[in-house]
Order: C-alpha cells, then sequence, then structure tokens
C-alpha cells in the first residue's frame, strides 16, 4: 500500500493537482515516523505509511491552508474527524486540501512492545499495512522476539469509533475493525472509585507533568494562535510546576476548551513522555455530554450543531449537573 500511495501523490505533484504532500517520513528508529511536508516527486523516497504513523496529519493543514496552493494530505479514518471539526470551526480551508483516506488496521504503541521485555529493538517486520500476519516479528540486539499486533496497538484503536472516513477526495487501502473494548470502561471504573482515591490517581497521574506542551502542541482542538498558558501576565507559561495547584490547573483548564470540540483522537496520550493518559480528562467530558444532551461525536459530520454551543428548551438544568457531579 505505501507503494501506491507514492505513485499516487507523485501523479498528483506531476499533474499540479497539488503543491506538494502532507505525510509521514522514516524516523531515525523503525517505529519512530514523523509527519512531514515533501515538495517534489523525488522527496517521496522517504514517505513511509505503516502501522507506527499513529499521528493525526489534522492540525498541520491549519498552517498548510495559509500555504500557496493545494496540500495532498493522507488521512486516517480518525483523522477525518478532526478535519471535519477544524472545517465547522473555519479553521482550515477546504479548497487548500486534497484529502486521501487512508486505509487502517490499528497503529502500534512501541510502549507497549517494549512493556512485553523487548528490548534493544533494531527492526519490525509485519508493521507494514498490506501485511497478513497477526504478529510482528521484533529485530534485537539479542535475536528475534515476536508479539501480537493487537496486543500493541494504541489504545485508541481498541475503541475505535469506525473505520468509516468522514470526508474524503478519494480512497485508497483496505481497514480492519479492531474495536474490542467499551469506549467508555476507563472512564466509568475512575467513576466507580471513592472521592479520595479518585483524586489520589489524578494527583500521581498528573505530578508525572514536565509542562514540555506536547499534548497542546498537537492536538487540532487546541488551535487558538495565541494560548493563555503562554501569557506572561498571570505567570501561566512556566514550564515546571511551581506547586500541585498548577500542575492540575494547565489539564483541566485544557480539557475544559476542547469540551464538545475534541473528537477523542487520542493525540494527547500518544504523545506524553511521561505516559499520563490524558485522554481520560476528554473522554469523561464526552460521557457527560452524551448522557446530558444526548449522543454526539464531534466531527462526524459539517451540519450538526454541538451541544454546547446550542440552546435546547430539552437541554439539562444547571442544577442536575452539579447533583451529578
Amino acid at each position: 500500500m505505501q507503494e501506491r500511495l507514492i505513485s499516487r501523490a507523485k501523479e498528483l505533484l506531476a499533474d499540479g493537482t497539488v503543491s506538494r504532500v502532507l505525510g509521514w517520513k522514516a524516523g531515525d528508529l523503525p517505529y519512530d515516523p514523523q509527519p512531514a511536508y515533501f515538495e517534489k516527486e523525488e522527496d517521496l523516497r522517504e514517505f513511509v505509511y505503516d502501522g507506527f504513523c499513529g499521528a493525526n496529519l489534522s492540525k498541520y493543514m491549519i498552517a498548510a491552508s495559509r500555504i500557496e496552493g493545494r496540500t495532498l494530505v493522507f488521512l486516517k479514518p480518525c483523522d477525518t474527524y478532526s478535519f471535519v471539526q477544524l472545517l465547522k470551526e473555519h479553521r482550515i480551508d477546504r479548497d487548500k486540501a486534497y484529502l486521501i483516506g487512508v486505509g487502517c488496521r490499528g497503529k502500534l504503541d512501541i510502549e507497549k512492545i517494549k512493556a512485553q521485555g523487548i528490548k534493544g529493538i533494531v527492526g519490525i517486520r509485519g508493521a507494514e499495512h498490506g501485511s497478513e500476519s497477526e504478529d510482528l516479528t521484533v529485530a534485537t540486539l539479542y535475536g528475534e522476539k515476536t508479539c501480537r499486533y493487537t496486543d500493541c496497538m494504541l489504545e485508541r484503536c481498541h475503541v475505535c469509533k469506525g473505520k468509516e472516513h468522514r470526508i474524503y477526495d478519494e480512497l485508497i487501502g483496505e481497514s480492519k475493525e479492531t474495536c474490542d473494548r467499551g469506549r467508555f470502561a476507563e472512564v466509568a471504573a475512575i467513576e466507580a472509585m471513592q472521592p479520595e482515591e479518585r483524586f489520589a490517581f489524578f494527583q500521581k497521574e498528573l505530578s508525572k507533568c514536565i509542562r514540555c506542551n506536547a499534548c497542546r502542541n498537537v492536538c487540532p482542538a487546541c488551535s487558538c494562535r495565541t494560548c493563555v498558558f503562554d501569557s506572561t501576565k498571570f505567570d501561566s507559561a512556566q514550564k515546571a510546576n511551581a506547586d500541585p495547584f498548577e500542575e492540575k490547573m494547565f489539564h483541566i483548564i485544557r480539557a475544559f476548551h476542547v469540551a464538545g470540540r475534541c473528537t477523542d483522537c487520542g493525540e494527547c496520550s500518544r504523545v506524553c513522555s511521561q505516559g499520563i493518559p490524558l485522554h481520560l480528562f476528554n473522554r469523561k467530558f464526552i460521557k457527560d455530554i452524551n448522557e446530558l444532551y444526548g449522543e454526539y461525536q464531534a466531527g462526524a459530520d459539517l451540519e450538526e450543531k454541538g451541544p454546547l454551543t446550542s440552546y435546547t428548551l430539552e437541554d439539562a438544568e444547571p442544577g442536575i449537573v452539579a447533583e451529578r457531579g
């Protein structure tokens, strides 16, 4: 499939349909591809598409919309929810984008591979999109190891919203259903905790935060040109956590800012260098919105209004929300 994507990208560059290509290129490690622009056909020699291409490229289209010419972007099914949501918020220009929806069989988490005791990784086979193998063969400094593909997938792939692209100009490649868990099971387990236990859980997780801003920078819903946390007026731009309040404030306020707009793409948790399950904040809000205002999926279509930005007489009263808290 990788060759099909490269071939099509070359055709669209050659006939002038697009001015550049936005995809993934090989990183320094076999499991670390990076988002990248490709301006010329020969540049596409570095293009890759495999199980480790988890990055959601939708947010990059905000900047691409300001560049002259049309950008070809490859989007997985889950990425298209973010693209649609950004269109609804007028953050990207549809006319500046040529969308190729790519097939997906679930994306891989290198930390889950390492957690199985596999060290000294020098190569991985079976991560190719077209591979029929249900196992990964990992070449290491200590010999070959094998592990199940599904055991190494990102958490978000186990609760996948579906393999249907919400928007595209053309499709390439087949997708494989990966959803095998309840989307809100993690949230329900935390809700079942006693308040003290729940507080301790998040206290422990958020204490790991080093304020690298990776979660904010990768999040498609965090699209403000100027972020409140970059302000020096209130000392909110500090990188280190000065106290326990500061470390919670950043993530809680960020979650509030994306409530009703978060598509649950899971990028925040994927890029967190400390392994904090940041998606739990957003997913809790999604669960509450579904229960209070009816089921709603951000980015599912261009026309549906968000429950937090529209009003009906059937809306839950503020007191009901307080009772549930």
